[in-house]
């Protein structure tokens, strides 16, 4: 798309040339000039708008709904995935891996204030609740579990599309803070912090929060033993209540995880000390 755009400009602006430029003297000249600093200033728009598109995941159980916000936000050159399966929202949800969510409150089994806590445990993207209910309670609530905003229905379109500009600059654009992405790097493979990625060269491994927390230890640390101690608490608030196999559990899907993606270094158990990262000669 970005190419044909390209092409129609540089068609319309080679029809003004310089000659034509150069043989008018009067008004006509600050008419062609103008018209060439136009076409370039609408091309650039455009061009922007198709480099920066962002992806929204629409998580709404009414079709028709669904449908005339996913149409909308089309019309602005947003990327829309809506959901087909809520049974499989979250694989749905890292397939796509949006810049942001749309959710709903009232949903097929559990509600949108546990999938935004199911979504939390996977990214930090800003989500908006988009809701029929109105109370402050029901506002409240959609923020403590990890909502950024709060959108009642009947909307107004040109809110809705307001508020997610805003969020996308903050997030994304111009006002998004200028601090540098926190990494660990063990030979080939870097631990993306913010974004809960760990890569290989080209390959991007998505991780859970939990997994992330755990690798961070693990490689930051490395070679040196981590302790479950460490562990315990770093992952959960209160270690009084987390039964003895959770962190084995915990352990045992990074390890399958790093496997599964075939990254050959893994994690080490220490008896009686913890557990501890190696790194494989492979990925040096």
């Amino acid at each position: 798309m970005a190419v044909i755009l390209l092409k129609n400009f540089k068609a319309k602006y080679n029809e003004i040339t310089e000659n034509d430029v150069t043989n008018i003297f009067t008004i006509n000249r600050a008419r062609a000039i103008r018209a060439r600093s136009l076409f370039l200033v609408q091309y650039m728009i455009e061009r922007s708008v198709i480099m920066e598109k962002h992806r929204i995941f629409i998580v709404e159980d009414d079709v028709k709904i669904a449908s005339l916000l996913a149409e909308t936000l089309r019309k602005y050159q947003y990327e829309v995935e809506t959901i087909q399966e809520f049974d499989h929202l979250i694989e749905e949800f890292t397939a796509f891996n949006p810049h942001m969510v749309l959710l709903d409150i009232n949903l097929p089994a559990y509600d949108g204030y546990y999938w935004c806590r199911q979504l939390r445990q996977h990214t930090t993207c800003p989500i908006i609740f988009i809701s029929a209910r109105s109370g402050e309670m029901d506002q409240i609530f959609a923020l403590e579990n990890g909502g950024d905003d709060f959108i009642t229905k009947p909307f107004n379109y040109e809110i809705v599309l307001a508020k997610i500009r805003s969020h996308l600059r903050r997030t994304y654009g111009e006002y998004a803070a200028r601090q540098e992405e926190r990494t660990i790097k063990q030979g080939q493979l870097v631990l993306h912090l913010e974004r809960m990625e760990l890569h290989k060269n080209e390959l991007e491994i998505p991780l859970q929060k939990k997994e992330c927390i755990i690798l961070e230890l693990l490689m930051g640390h490395a070679p040196k033993v981590v302790t479950r101690e460490q562990l315990l608490e770093e992952l959960w608030d209160d270690q009084a209540f987390v039964d003895e196999n959770t962190l084995n559990v915990n352990m045992t899907r990074v390890r399958k995880k790093l496997a599964d993606y075939h990254i050959a270094s893994t994690i080490e158990t220490v008896r009686g000390a913890g557990y501890r990262f190696i790194l494989s000669a492979g990925e040096l």
